[in-house]
């Protein structure tokens, strides 16, 4: 019985893979990029920034080339293995194309941060204080959009003490929090789009707001089912 399980799960991880062959050529992609660019990289390669776009941390050029392939993979193999191996894995496959969206989107987004990393250290002019804004703030609002269609899991999603131990807490908190992510993405992309403190601020305090809410949200709505 437990032979047979396991085959299933290493036939439905085969088919998956073979399902994503775009996100995994994406990936590897990043690393061939990274070889070939790698003699060209600096020694030190912008990092991080702040909202004025200007660079505030430095990483060494191999991290600047393989952080983000690095981690672009580790994000692909570990939401690979997580719904065969998640207490609540069962929940997987009443949000599979979901699940997928958020994978994709994920993988998409930290392309294009290398992108960005990349093109900054090679000495092109990016606009970074507009282009990340922007990129986080679409992603938020895929998550915000893709929110109320997620279910009870111990990965993906408000993942709070009270979510966690109630599926009705659960549905409640995502029902209330997508909406608001959904609105926070849209005021980041507007933000990202105006520039100046309006980037900072049209981020910051909506996705806040996104955050704290639903997490204060989920205690309240615990307590009234559960007290």
């Amino acid at each position: 019985m437990m032979t047979g399980q396991v085959n299933d799960r290493k036939s439905k991880i085969v088919e998956r893979l073979r399902s994503d062959w775009p996100l995994i050529t994406l990936v590897l992609a990043t690393f061939l990029v990274s070889f070939f660019i790698y003699p060209h990289l600096p020694e030190r390669v912008p990092s991080h920034w702040n909202f004025q776009g200007e660079v505030d941390n430095y990483s060494s050029r191999f991290w600047g080339a393989f952080a983000i392939p690095l981690m672009s993979m580790g994000i692909y193999l570990l939401m690979l293995v997580t719904p065969y191996i998640d207490p609540r894995r069962r929940n997987y496959a009443k949000f599979t194309s979901t699940y997928q969206v958020l994978k994709a989107a994920l993988i998409c987004f930290f392309t294009g941060l290398y992108v960005i990393i990349v093109m900054t250290a090679l000495g092109y002019n990016v606009s970074v204080e507009r282009l990340v804004p922007l990129g986080i703030s679409l992603l938020i609002l895929i998550i915000g959009n893709m929110m109320g269609r997620i279910r009870h899991n111990y990965f993906v999603g408000i993942k709070v003490p009270w979510t966690l131990a109630s599926e009705e807490v659960w549905r409640k908190t995502h029902r209330l929090g997508a909406p608001m992510w959904v609105g926070a993405g849209l005021l980041g992309i507007l933000g990202a789009i105006i520039g100046g403190k309006a980037t900072a601020i049209l981020f910051f305090v909506p996705l806040g707001l996104a955050v704290i809410i639903p997490v204060v949200y989920s205690y309240i709505s615990y307590k009234r089912l559960y007290s």
